[in-house]
């Protein structure tokens, strides 16, 4: 290797001291504004939402949120998962959404889920990657981006069995 340092990725957690740098990357990065209430259910999600550093930078996140289903059962919604592009290929999307799964596992959550706009392509192959699958598509689920459908895409998880990416020749 040459004479640069060393860089490191690091996963730090939401707290109301830095949830300014998710309210910046999300400005950034989606074409969405979100209200009150996201960072409210983020925060309140634990570790389930995490800032990634990139030698100290702020470059992606994840947030989600935990919603009860029946008695005792819980599933996670990932509310936004994203990457800055100068970082994307990197592995830090792959770290946040492993670091959900492996949580998701510990804890007995059997079923994850979020929604992607139908023509986000690199999006829906990169969570097929880890398993999920697409279990409906919503019409007009946008409202001031085309197109305005999206489709919402589960994983179910077996406790212990968290499935890392695989690779395609």
């Amino acid at each position: 290797m040459g004479g640069g340092r060393e860089v490191s990725v690091s996963l730090d957690g939401l707290r109301d001291k830095n949830v300014m740098q998710l309210k910046k990357l999300n400005a950034a990065l989606f074409p969405v504004r979100y209200n009150d209430k996201y960072y409210a259910d983020a925060l309140a999600s634990g570790d389930f939402t995490k800032l990634a550093y990139y030698s100290d930078i702020c470059v992606g996140s994840i947030a989600c949120r935990l919603e009860k289903k029946e008695i005792g059962a819980v599933r996670v919604y990932i509310m936004t998962l994203g990457v800055l592009a100068p970082y994307r290929g990197l592995g830090i999307g792959t770290m946040l959404l492993n670091h959900v799964l492996d949580l998701c596992s510990k804890q007995n959550i059997q079923e994850v889920y979020l929604h992607v706009q139908t023509n986000n392509d690199d999006a829906i192959n990169f969570y097929k990657k880890f398993g999920f699958e697409i279990a409906e598509t919503v019409k007009n689920y946008y409202t001031n981006i085309g197109p305005p459908d999206c489709f919402v895409l589960t994983k179910f998880i077996t406790p212990s069995q968290v499935k890392k990416p695989t690779v395609q020749s």
